[in-house]
């Protein structure tokens, strides 16, 4: 017995030990629950959309992005996003991709990170990149956020409307005065807030609610969606994938949890795992990303509990209600989806106040000038490496 004891433990073992040690850190309560509503600015308008334009089965997408959440919330311990690709949905919505072109550009850009994850490179690519060049990704992505979120309240009808400027304005306030709030969690009042308005103002969108038990089915892009799909959709997002969900991401867990940022090699793995599995079912294409991660942070999660508590909502919705909540998420009002969006983007962009040496954040701002000018995350990065290097080697310490 003694004997058995002290051999070393098998491989599987070895895989529970910190799955079990991030159960046990997890926490659950009110904040982590609010926080974990940190990212529902992005994830609802792309999820509600490509459904509504592209076909996209909603039942499909929010179960496997709920389980996304859960495998992501059993692998780290800190509260970890999980988000729609945005530069897939993007080009899906705008050039109407159908759904096995749009899983098969998502599984052809988790293959390339998976790669490099197991290969080990990633970590040299990570280690290649200077911080100022990652900052400017992680301002002009911020900015971003916080454009859309203006322009969304900007659009909302009316202004003394249910859905409205000042609908977006008072939720804003709200917020802020929130923001520090240990008792009331800003994310959960513009839930509710959220909640009562679109059930006020589209009551029929209640009544369509209807209890279903649903499941997967197996439905696999054909080769051909891979071809169509390659230089529309996955180039695009393939720099994007790799730079704010792996390098920024891990950038921003070694500020905000320096004792568990998470490594890219391991993020990497996640995000290539993820859609090559739910390709096969026809999920939306997920990933990580600083963006959510900034925004879930905000609202209050500290540990993988809001993660775990996040999936395993979105699963049992998609299992027992299906298709028919996608009318409730519809008529959610698009001036608090804003405040929720702009608040995230506010929570990024702020990460990059540590640039201060004049050089650095010369470099930063050109990176961040041009992803949001030239609306092309790879050409920012290119342009902002090129100079962060030629900086390094004309050393412009007094530029």
């Amino acid at each position: 017995m003694a004997l058995i004891q002290a051999s070393p433990p098998g491989a599987i073992q070895r895989l529970l030990e910190p799955i079990g040690r991030n159960v046990r850190q997890a926490r659950l309560d009110r904040h982590e629950i609010a926080g974990s509503l940190g990212d529902l600015g992005t994830f609802l308008p792309l999820l509600v959309g490509m459904t509504a334009q592209n076909g996209l089965d909603f039942a499909t997408a929010l179960f496997f992005a709920g389980f996304f959440n859960a495998v992501t919330g059993l692998t780290f311990s800190i509260p970890m996003a999980v988000q729609p690709m945005k530069a897939i949905a993007a080009v899906a919505l705008t050039q109407g991709l159908t759904v096995p072109q749009i899983v098969a550009a998502g599984a052809s850009v988790s293959l390339c990170i998976l790669l490099l994850g197991l290969s080990g490179l990633v970590d040299w690519v990570n280690r290649l990149i200077p911080k100022s060049v990652v900052r400017g990704l992680q301002l002009g992505l911020g900015l971003s956020l916080l454009i859309r979120a203006f322009e969304m309240a900007r659009d909302a009808p009316g202004f003394f409307d249910y859905d409205s400027q000042a609908t977006a304005l008072l939720a804003g306030l709200l917020t802020l005065a929130l923001l520090s709030s240990t008792r009331l969690p800003a994310a959960l009042v513009l839930l509710v807030m959220g909640l009562l308005l679109a059930g006020l103002t589209h009551p029929q969108a209640l009544a369509e609610l209807s209890w279903t038990v649903w499941y997967p089915t197996w439905q696999p892009p054909g080769w051909q969606d891979f071809v169509q799909a390659f230089f529309p959709a996955t180039l695009p997002q393939l720099p994007l994938t790799l730079l704010n969900s792996v390098i920024a991401v891990c950038a921003l867990s070694v500020d905000l949890f320096p004792e568990r940022a998470a490594s890219p090699r391991k993020v990497a793995v996640s995000v290539g795992l993820m859609n090559l599995v739910g390709c096969w079912f026809g999920a939306m294409p997920m990933c990580h990303g600083a963006g959510g991660l900034a925004g879930q942070y905000r609202f209050g999660a500290r540990t993988n509990g809001s993660i775990l508590f996040l999936g395993t909502v979105k699963m049992l919705l998609a299992v027992f209600l299906g298709v028919s909540l996608l009318a409730l998420c519809r008529v959610f009002p698009r001036s608090i989806l804003a405040v929720m969006l702009g608040v995230a983007g506010l929570e990024l962009a702020l990460v990059t106040r540590d640039q201060t040496r004049r050089s650095d954040a010369f470099v930063m701002l050109v990176v961040a000038s041009a992803a949001l000018g030239l609306r092309h995350v790879g050409v920012a990065f290119l342009l902002g490496l090129a100079i962060a290097w030629l900086a390094r080697l004309c050393k412009w310490e007094a530029l």
